[in-house]
């Protein structure tokens, strides 16, 4: 089992910024990916980014050059970094931990962030 306990969401001007951290426990060892979706009200859940084990990145185009994802492995804790944040950045950010080995994915509980104009 993982256990995923994301933070440091709230409420921003547009153009400011906001890092989000998830806290992640338990079967660390099996974990092969771990990645940051978000979903706002009406739409569907989507991928902002992600980390591998070994270190890749991959973001969502949409958050390409604003947003960055990091890992610090003593601490056990991925996070996003998110600058130049827009209204349209408002939505429940998830973190999600895969192992592909067993096809199992873990989510965190979420944490809103909010933009205003």
């Amino acid at each position: 089992q993982v256990q995923l306990v994301e933070s440091g969401g709230g409420l921003v001007q547009a153009g400011g910024s906001l890092r989000l951290s998830c806290a992640v426990s338990g079967a660390i060892f099996s974990i092969n990916a771990i990645s940051w979706y978000r979903q706002a009200p009406g739409k569907q859940r989507e991928l902002v980014a992600a980390i591998t084990s070994g270190g890749s990145t991959n973001y969502a185009d949409f958050v390409k050059g604003r947003f960055t994802i990091s890992r610090d492995n003593a601490n056990n804790t991925v996070y996003l970094q998110m600058n130049s944040l827009q209204p349209e950045d408002t939505a429940v950010y998830y973190c999600n931990a895969e192992d592909y080995g067993l096809g199992i994915d873990y989510w965190g509980q979420g944490t809103q962030v909010t933009v205003s104009s």
